[in-house]
């Protein structure tokens, strides 16, 4: 007999909602009611009910992994009539079999909204505080949500009797299906709201201000309680989610906390040494690049990189060093070269330093 993960078509590893999504697509597939007569789903349609039963269930699943049918001994999965009850929860959730729970005009809380923010380095260095603009729908102030006038509220709808449902099958179990007269409200609307025609509720445009804290990079996202969506009737909003993207930088590049910048200095400097000026996100600073420095080395100063969300401690600046080849050499420099060539091949630097002093 193939394993409970085989028959829901699901992983060991697979979490508790995966085995809920596979459990509900192979039931509505094997449902007796959808395959009258057919006595191969209706077995299929046990085993499923029957897996879903152990796996859906934490000490059941976890006996089962370790001692296979034998952990369960101690356990009455039930029979086919048993099954149904066990799960008509699941089935009214996402299939509307059994019992109605009633219309869909429950309060039901807000949507959350997400908006792209767009900042330069030195705003996010810095922080910055923002004024934004941000388009959500809130709740109707003539009606209250509701979609009727005020003084013509919501009637029952008669097919449904309020339920929201309608059963046009009989069977072993019924199928529900939505209402078509109220579309699963439960209640018709006789006069429309006025204002939000009936929709309960209205577009807005709202200004609001913003703290982006120091630190922040692309990909952080700042949620603002309660600046989503209304809820209907009365449940509470939704939430803003403020997506952050820093846009690419003309010299630095960032990398978590640290600024890396890229010096450029000719390959005489780089033997001899020299001081270089630097820029940073403030001001300019001064570096000593020490003689024999070679290409890519790099030099660290601490404190003047980013620094870290909730007030963590400053990154650095690394500068590395790139070393710039002359292209157009006057004939003087051209010999100097050449000199320092033949010096370099005869193992003389020495006079080479003296002949350039």
């Amino acid at each position: 007999m193939p394993s409970y993960y085989e028959i829901l078509e699901v992983s060991r590893e697979s979490a508790l909602e995966e085995v809920r999504a596979a459990y509900r697509q192979l039931a509505l597939k094997f449902h007796p009611d959808k395959n009258p007569g057919d006595q191969q789903a209706e077995d299929r349609f046990k085993q499923i009910s029957e897996a879903y039963q152990v796996l859906a269930d934490p000490e059941k699943r976890q006996l089962y992994d370790l001692y296979g049918d034998a952990g369960l001994a101690g356990f009455d999965l039930g029979g086919f009539e048993d099954i149904f009850n066990s799960f008509g929860e699941v089935f009214e959730d996402f299939f509307s079999f059994g019992r109605s729970r009633g219309g869909s005009d429950q309060p039901q809380p807000g949507a959350d909204l997400r908006k792209p923010v767009v900042l330069t380095l030195e705003e996010a260095a810095r922080g910055v505080n923002n004024c934004l603009t941000v388009e959500r729908r809130v709740g109707c102030p003539r009606c209250q949500g509701h979609g009727a006038e005020p003084d013509h509220p919501r009637q029952t709808c008669s097919p449904c009797q309020g339920k929201g449902q309608v059963s046009p099958s009989q069977g072993l179990l019924k199928i529900f299906n939505t209402c078509p007269d109220c579309q699963g409200a439960g209640t018709i609307i006789t006069a429309p709201c006025s204002v939000c025609q009936g929709a309960g509720g209205i577009n807005e445009q709202k200004q609001i201000q913003v703290h982006i804290p120091p630190g922040v990079d692309t990909g952080t996202r700042l949620r603002l309680r309660g600046e989503g969506e209304a809820g209907t009737h009365g449940a509470s909003p939704g939430d803003l989610y403020l997506e952050i993207c820093v846009a690419p930088h003309a010299i630095f590049t960032r990398k978590r906390k640290d600024l890396y910048y890229r010096a450029q200095i000719s390959f005489v400097e780089a033997a001899l040494g020299t001081e270089v000026e630097v820029p940073t996100l403030t001001a300019p600073t001064r570096l000593a690049i020490s003689p024999g420095t070679q290409p890519g080395a790099t030099f660290r100063i601490q404190g003047l990189g980013l620094p870290g969300l909730r007030g963590k401690s400053l990154g650095d600046l690394v500068v590395v060093v790139d070393l710039q080849t002359p292209t157009q050499l006057s004939d003087q420099q051209k010999q100097l070269l050449q000199e320092f060539l033949r010096l370099k091949e005869n193992g003389g630097l020495d006079g080479f330093k003296g002949m350039e002093a």
